[in-house]
């Protein structure tokens, strides 16, 4: 039961906790030794609910009840669960499953975003094909009739379809990219990342922009493609600089790079024992709430110009290494967190 995200305890006839897992110990910050013997329903903002429901399980008014309720915590504000009140195989005891409706809903939303990952790579693969064969033979077809041509001004027009045409195949390169480079495993320091990244944006905007480092110079090396990671890494953080831009231009532009580990997570409905926790702070305007639920989509832009791939090629380079983007932004403060299982 410890290797389950879901939160369990199993009660004595009495409601005493016989038994509670690793997931329900980091969520209310207590320890096992602590919960073990002290009465359940005293965790609930009501106790009335899992008394009534041990209550009716007892005289088995139910096979399995199942209600809304708030966790209540020590140290930290109380927690929307979903409670599973069962009988267990052996007399007298209870069965408790509870599930954080946040975590439920952002399970959800991981499931969703890994789907549409999916989709879109099939997507993009066969558009970005079908788009080269004949944007080639337009190319070619401007290259013979520019030769045919005597008249200056007429060239500039076969110039047009030539350079337009070019521009249009650098996009379906681009589009292309992680499905040509091979996944090349090394040994992976992610600071050596976050440095070599932090290096190159201020190479770009080497006035009004602050780089700030926060590590945790803890975080063990991981196996990794260290190029990937750098091209996502770089791609976020570019994304964050080119929405500071008006404040890059009064000169107080800040961007944090911030790495922890974080413990007993989940992410992609598989709990991890430690994962990497990358952060990418900026006191920008915010993400646009048109397209917040769409940052990842390809071919989506909050700029004008943006040609929406850094996102979508950043996501695809993560979750090659089992991790995941997600994105909490309010105008002042975006935070982009990248997250990658650690051995």
């Amino acid at each position: 039961m410890d290797l389950l995200s879901t939160l369990i305890a199993v009660l004595r006839a009495d409601g005493a906790v016989q038994f509670a897992n690793a997931a329900l110990e980091n969520t209310l910050g207590l320890s096992r030794r602590t919960l073990e013997g002290a009465d359940f329903s005293a965790f609930f903002t009501d106790p009335a609910l899992l008394q009534t429901a041990l209550t009716g399980a007892k005289v088995q008014d139910f096979a399995a009840l199942r209600f809304e309720a708030s966790l209540r915590r020590p140290t930290q504000d109380p927690v929307p669960v979903h409670v599973n009140v069962a009988a267990s195989e052996r007399m007298g005891e209870m069965l408790v499953e509870l599930w954080p409706l946040e975590q439920h809903a952002r399970q959800d939303r991981e499931e969703r975003l890994r789907e549409q990952a999916l989709a879109n790579k099939e997507l993009i693969r066969n558009l970005a094909h079908e788009i080269k064969n004949p944007l080639g033979g337009i190319r070619g077809a401007a290259q013979l009739l520019e030769m045919e041509l005597e008249s200056r001004d007429l060239k500039e027009y076969t110039q047009v379809i030539i350079h337009e045409a070019d521009r249009l195949q650098s996009l379906v390169d681009r589009l292309l990219a992680p499905h040509r480079h091979p996944h090349l495993v090394g040994d992976v320091n992610i600071h050596e990342v976050c440095e070599r990244v932090r290096s190159l944006v201020l190479v770009e905007y080497p006035q009004g922009l602050k780089v700030v480092r926060d590590y945790d110079i803890s975080i063990p090396e991981f196996r990794g493609d260290r190029a990937q990671l750098i091209q996502a890494l770089l791609n976020v953080v570019q994304n964050a600089a080119q929405a500071l831009t008006e404040r890059i231009a009064q000169g107080d532009a800040v961007i944090t790079l911030r790495t922890r580990v974080a413990r007993q997570v989940t992410f992609g409905r598989q709990r991890y024992r430690l994962a990497l926790e990358l952060h990418v702070i900026d006191n920008g305007p915010g993400v646009p709430d048109a397209i917040k639920e769409r940052i990842f989509y390809p071919l989506v832009s909050g700029r004008d110009g943006g040609s929406g791939l850094g996102l979508t090629l950043a996501q695809t380079f993560v979750q090659r290494h089992h991790g995941l983007i997600e994105c909490d932004s309010v105008p002042g403060r975006t935070d982009f967190r990248i997250l990658i299982p650690l051995p």
